[in-house]
């Protein structure tokens, strides 16, 4: 059973999974909890991000629907709590949180790998349909720079994508989410 997401003992579990996690040098696969741990630090030190964010307020989920045959058997909900310039936190939780975000940007795991590899922009993905929106497009489009920006950190950060691994890879990146899902709920 997984422990309850807010808890202390899910918080502490977190930090030790990310701890655990990137005792190995980058790049880390794109999307997993370690990647997300860097995107986390590099947003929180650009000062291009924190000029083009900081009349954003509010929190943003970008939900990659579950894609087994790159290894992610369950849907991600990547968390970024946004507020004026200032990214507060990035993680990875479970449904419920992610559901409950201010804005929630949904697409295939493929769809957000077009997204990192700058082959498809956010804002044209959502008017397309090729990523769902909850929340307010007129507010997002606002944003427009500051969305630009976290694409560029998403890049520079690097990685390896999910379909750039080999069938060994895969396996034993499924072998090393599924017991967090378990474990953490994500």
């Amino acid at each position: 059973m997984a422990l309850q997401y807010g808890s202390d003992e899910w918080e502490q579990a977190y930090q030790e999974m990310i701890s655990e996690r990137t005792t190995s040098p980058p790049p880390y696969i794109y999307f997993t909890p370690e990647w997300v741990a860097v995107y986390e630090k590099t947003i929180q030190e650009d000062d291009a991000y924190k000029e083009a964010a900081k009349t954003w307020e509010g929190s943003v989920v970008l939900h990659a629907t579950a894609e087994p045959e790159l290894g992610f058997d369950g849907d991600l909900y990547i968390y970024m709590d946004l507020w004026h310039g200032e990214c507060r936190w990035a993680k990875i939780v479970p449904t419920e949180a992610g559901e409950a975000a201010d804005f929630v940007i949904t697409g295939s795991l493929e769809r957000w790998m077009q997204v990192a590899r700058k082959q498809l922009d956010v804002i044209k993905g959502m008017m397309q349909g090729k990523l769902k929106l909850k929340g307010d497009l007129p507010t997002i489009v606002r944003a427009v720079k500051a969305s630009a920006r976290l694409v560029d950190l998403s890049a520079e950060v690097g990685g390896t994508f999910p379909d750039e691994i080999s069938t060994e890879q895969l396996e034993e990146l499924r072998g090393q989410l599924n017991p967090l899902r378990e474990k953490i709920g994500f």
